[in-house]
């Protein structure tokens, strides 16, 4: 990273947005999740005032559906504006028509999407590329980013590129993933803008604008004599594209330093295979190869960067000469279809590149396809792994998917759950909290503190229930010298924090945690009392991987300061005290600063509350002489009464148990039905206090049951 440009610890929404606020004059927007966060920002920025590189502040409309945002988008395109939007899943598909009409009108713009699930056999508000897939036939061009930095990055350079190709870009990251983990990165200039946006490019795209003074005629019907000729007539600028975007990548690299390619190849120079990806399961991918490299193995990806148009040239030049397979692996499911996008236009580019006379390949490739990651689905360097161990045998299986397990129609390939890349020195911190509790807010600020005060590389992701409030959260926050390749969720981390008791109750927080890691708890018992509280499995777990434990009974200081059941900032001020990334003192001061600028519109008072939660955090930390065995009587609760029916307990239990990646295919009905009335047998006990019922005061207001 240069040291000339700012460094700041976002997320991808914001870096994607800083990017298009930045070369944008107008925004239609309409919220969609995991979207919703790149229109927020765009119109809280502009209604601070702030400007794009032009000195003139974007014009943000929000809309009432993502048909109206793109309607929006098609009418300032065609006024001259330099317009943008920013969607997902369902909303994405809303826009189809509109982008049919702006990719056949070879209008500049691009869109930025959070790829997101579309809605099947179930809804589900998690990533993959169901959604992008659904837009091939659009005539948008398609532009992959796989991490923070590359979403700000990407969106830049498909600023630049559609200005000068005319092809609308659509940039799109994995939703969740990419779109909320929480990264260091390095903050582009407005240089860097003005140097990457050709201002000639502009005026062009202006000129074209419908205007009464040069007035033309635009969108009008065909008939079955001419709308053939006239579909052709595009056919140049989608032959260009490709080059104007590997120039554009290429003048980036002059201009900031990073270097991307429309297929960007890491691995041996002699691999024999190769895995082809694109979004953030290229950041897994591309971890697990230089561990595979260290260890002797002839491997390799190609990072999909431009997918869109599909430069059959570019892509074979960057395979190479010794590849014997090829795997494409998608990140959607295409059903009924030969094999997924990716996998059909590896063998159409491998097909056409041999009929065309190629022949630098020492004996033609096979070609493989995998499905992976679907609805944010786990994807790990083991799944990388056993991917290329089925790539080496003589038979592999085509179609395949990695990930869950396939009892069905026995698709799924095995893989080694417990395996992890552990890169020196690097800290894995995995958090449980309670919805609305406080926790994930610390845990963005901890991730903030770190990334920019130390010369660690910082990185956060954010597990939430569908139910938000009131529900599970788990944290998991990464940071270390190196830089951080790891978009999936830490399994084996050196510290742990439980910050409802009753969690421990139910379920297995511990398995997370290593050997010798520290294990800190929000306890609503005295230190002396905690240990005999504790159900005899998690004492057992505590003992058998030589834990250091820590408690502190947060809600009991939240109360008498007076900050009610916002427990977050003691939990984060132990943190602190116990992991040693930064000294005592100066991480005390630093939670202060980030305690004002979150809570400082709210005075004075609320200021000194959370003051004091940093103060008196410390003196109630307590560490636990751990016995030697386990005295505890009391077993872990079910997930479901024992009553209950076979399939809420075989089913519904193991989802109760966040263990729900273990349920097989066979699980589930083909339709997505489920039987009704499963809810009365969750019983999640998270409460801090029961209501107890007073005939002579209550007023039927029904508020203590809810």
């Amino acid at each position: 990273m240069s040291s000339t440009r700012q460094i700041v610890t976002i997320d991808g929404n914001e870096a994607a947005t800083y990017s298009a606020h930045k070369v944008c004059e107008v925004v239609a927007i309409y919220p969609i999740t995991p979207s919703s966060v790149m229109g927020e920002l765009a119109d809280k920025w502009s209604s601070q005032g702030r400007t794009n590189i032009w000195g003139t502040i974007p014009q943000v409309v929000e809309m009432q559906s993502e048909a109206g945002a793109v309607a929006a988008v098609h009418g300032a395109l065609q006024r001259g504006g330099l317009t943008t939007t920013f969607t997902a899943s369902q909303g994405l598909l809303l826009m189809i028509p509109s982008m049919f009409k702006i990719a056949g009108e070879l209008t500049p713009v691009f869109f930025n999407v959070s790829a997101r699930s579309v809605a099947t056999h179930a809804l589900s508000i998690f990533g993959d590329h169901s959604d992008v897939m659904a837009t091939r036939t659009t005539g948008f061009a398609l532009i992959s980013s796989n991490s923070v930095q590359e979403a700000m990055d990407m969106a830049l350079i498909a600023a630049a590129s559609t200005l000068e190709s005319r092809i609308p870009f659509l940039h799109f990251f994995d939703g969740f993933r990419t779109s909320h983990e929480v990264a260091k990165v390095e903050l582009l200039s407005n240089d860097d803008f003005r140097s990457m946006i050709d201002d000639d490019f502009v005026r062009a795209h202006r000129e074209r604008a419908m205007n009464p003074d040069r007035p033309i005629i635009r969108g009008t019907a065909q008939n079955p004599d001419t709308f053939f000729q006239a579909r052709e007539t595009i056919n140049p600028f989608y032959d260009d594209c490709p080059g104007i975007v590997e120039k554009v990548m290429q003048r980036f690299e002059k201009v900031v330093g990073r270097k991307y390619e429309l297929f960007q190849y890491e691995g041996a120079p002699d691999a024999d295979r190769v895995i082809v990806i694109m979004g953030s399961g290229a950041e897994t991918a591309h971890e697990s190869v230089d561990h595979l490299l260290e260890k002797g193995e002839k491997v390799g990806l190609i990072k999909v960067r431009l997918y869109r148009p599909f430069s059959i040239e570019h892509f074979m030049g960057a395979l190479p000469d010794t590849v014997k397979t090829i795997c494409a692996l998608d990140r959607t499911k295409e059903p009924g279809a030969i094999g997924e996008p990716l996998y059909q236009d590896a063998i159409s580019a491998l097909v056409e590149y041999k009929a065309s006379g190629g022949n630098r390949f020492k004996e033609s490739p096979r070609v493989l396809g995998g499905r992976y990651g679907l609805s944010s689905k786990e994807f790990t360097p083991s799944m990388v792994l056993s991917v290329f161990d089925e790539m080496s045998k003589k038979t592999p299986k085509n179609h395949f998917t990695v990930g869950i397990d396939d009892d069905v129609t026995h698709t799924s390939i095995d893989y080694d759950k417990q395996f992890m890349i552990e890169l020196p020195g690097q800290t894995r911190a995995v958090f449980f909290g309670l919805g609305a509790d406080g926790t994930v807010s610390a845990n963005k600020n901890s991730i903030k503190i770190i990334g920019e005060d130390t010369d660690n590389f910082a990185q956060g992701y954010f597990v939430y229930d569908s139910r938000k409030a009131g529900s599970l959260t788990v944290s998991h926050l990464r940071f270390g010298p190196q830089e951080i390749h790891s978009p999936y969720l830490i399994n084996r981390a050196n510290f742990v924090a439980c910050h409802q008791f009753p969690f421990l109750e139910r379920i297995d927080l511990l398995k997370v945690a290593e050997q010798n890691a520290t294990f800190l708890l929000n306890s609503p018992y005295p230190a002396e009392e905690t240990w005999d509280r504790l159900p005899r499995q998690v004492q057992q777990e505590i003992i058998d991987k030589k834990l250091r434990f820590f408690v502190i009974d947060a809600y009991r200081i939240a109360r008498e300061i007076g900050l009610g059941a916002r427990i977050n900032t003691i939990m984060q001020t132990c943190f602190f005290l116990l992991s040693d990334i930064i000294p005592k003192k100066e991480a005390m001061d630093r939670i202060k600063q980030f305690i004002k600028k979150a809570y400082g519109i709210k005075g004075d008072k609320i200021l000194k509350l959370n003051y004091a939660a940093v103060d008196r955090a410390p003196q109630n930390l307590h560490e636990i002489d751990v016995p030697e065995k386990a005295t505890s009587t009391m077993e872990m609760l079910p997930p479901v009464p024992e009553q209950a029916p076979e399939y809420v307990k075989d089913v519904i239990g193991k989802m109760i148990l966040k263990e729900g990646d273990d349920l097989p295919v066979s699980a589930f009905e083909p339709d997505g039905t489920f039987p009704s009335g499963t809810t009365q047998w969750e019983k999640r006990n998270i409460a801090m206090e029961i209501p107890v019922w007073d005939s002579e005061t209550c007023v039927q207001c029904g508020k203590c049951v809810f």
